[in-house]
């Protein structure tokens, strides 16, 4: 019998630390060995008991779980699981526990708590058990700014912004797909590319309320202005667009410009927004002049589309294992023969601009 999933609970609520320490109790590879109600107990916890997991509460009497998540994992780096509220503030401070090494993140709901935590059951556990074979010790977090850069952001973009000039940046498209793991993994990339690139549009997958505080804290570090994507808009270059929580995200043409389209259509691979309608889309309108981007995730959302888009033309990019925190995602594009090239996570955005400096050159020499 495998050795099953050590978990500690740190929450302020009671009946929190209750529910969650009955859902995951009655799972057949995992068990509750602890609660906590605040972060100084559960610092003695930890050391004692070494646990998997844990889960934390963002918000906590004595020391707030950003503060302890901050010093854990930089003492003691280890898988953690946020339980945040579906509020603005409850998004803002969850962007910055994953920007700190969390792993993940459960929204718990502001009313109903008992019987809203038992809906989300299934998706706890499933986060736990996905965090529990993350690779948090491989985080590397560069100190950012937190107001908009005039150079750049975590890194100096790899190339100067005149390479990109020209039809490069309005007839290309560079489409990304993400989960776990990926919110950091696509601020990497973003403040590295400089501000005329071609048109970003993203799918991470997130919850409703949450991608406009990730949207606003992607567009505060980055060269390039980063937002919501909002259906009927025009896809311009310099600009990144990140899939609605809650919704669907496709591009379309509408002569010659590309449009978002967001609508409340099922989700696919049981996820929405999906990275695998979102590159169909790729496959289907943008053809060769499309980039794919796999970055980490759990599961296998978006390999499929991803291979439909490299046979239809498009030029592929895969996070490699070591970089990544979880590996599943970038594992099945691989294996789908969907990657071009798989590079460490800090190498994709400058190989990508070094490619499209030389699409714009071959384009200025064919005028």
């Amino acid at each position: 019998m495998s050795k099953k999933i050590r978990v500690i609970v740190v929450d302020d609520s009671a009946l929190v630390r209750s529910l969650l320490a009955e859902i995951i109790n009655r799972q057949h590879d995992m068990e509750c060995i602890g609660t906590a109600h605040d972060p100084l107990i559960a610092r003695e916890m930890i050391r004692e008991m070494n646990p998997d997991v844990i889960t934390l509460d963002v918000e906590m009497p004595r020391m707030d779980g950003i503060d302890f998540l901050g010093r854990l994992m930089r003492l003691r780096p280890m898988p953690v699981v946020m339980v945040s509220t579906l509020t603005e503030r409850g998004a803002e401070v969850t962007m910055k526990a994953l920007e700190l090494g969390a792993v993940d993140f459960v929204a718990k709901p502001r009313v109903g708590l008992a019987g809203g935590l038992q809906d989300l059951a299934g998706q706890i556990v499933d986060k736990i058990r996905v965090a529990a074979v993350a690779h948090v010790h491989r985080i590397q977090r560069p100190s950012v700014t937190s107001s908009k850069p005039t150079g750049a952001g975590t890194a100096p973009a790899p190339a100067s912004a005149s390479s990109l000039l020209g039809r490069v940046s309005t007839e290309k498209l560079i489409f990304i797909g993400a989960s776990t793991g990926g919110t950091e993994a696509i601020k990497e990339i973003l403040v590295q590319l400089p501000a005329d690139c071609p048109a970003i549009v993203i799918t991470q997958h997130m919850p409703p309320g949450f991608t406009t505080s990730f949207a606003a804290r992607l567009n505060s570090l980055c060269q390039i202005t980063v937002k919501e994507a909002t259906h009927g808009e025009r896809i311009l270059p310099g600009h990144a667009y990140i899939a609605p929580g809650g919704k669907q995200f496709s591009v379309s043409r509408s002569g010659a410009n590309y449009v978002a389209v967001v609508d409340d259509s099922p989700p696919v691979n049981r996820h929405k927004p999906s990275v695998e309608v979102l590159f169909k889309s790729a496959a289907a309108v943008v053809g060769r002049n499309a980039f794919g981007i796999m970055l980490t995730g759990m599961g296998a959302d978006g390999a499929i589309a991803m291979r439909e888009m490299r046979d239809a033309g498009s030029y592929n990019y895969v996070q490699d294992e070591a970089s990544c925190i979880v590996f599943g995602m970038p594992r099945e594009a691989i294996a789908k023969g969907a990657a071009d090239e798989v590079l460490p996570l800090n190498q994709i955005a400058s190989a990508l601009v070094t490619r499209l400096r030389g699409t714009s050159d071959k384009a200025h020499h064919r005028i």
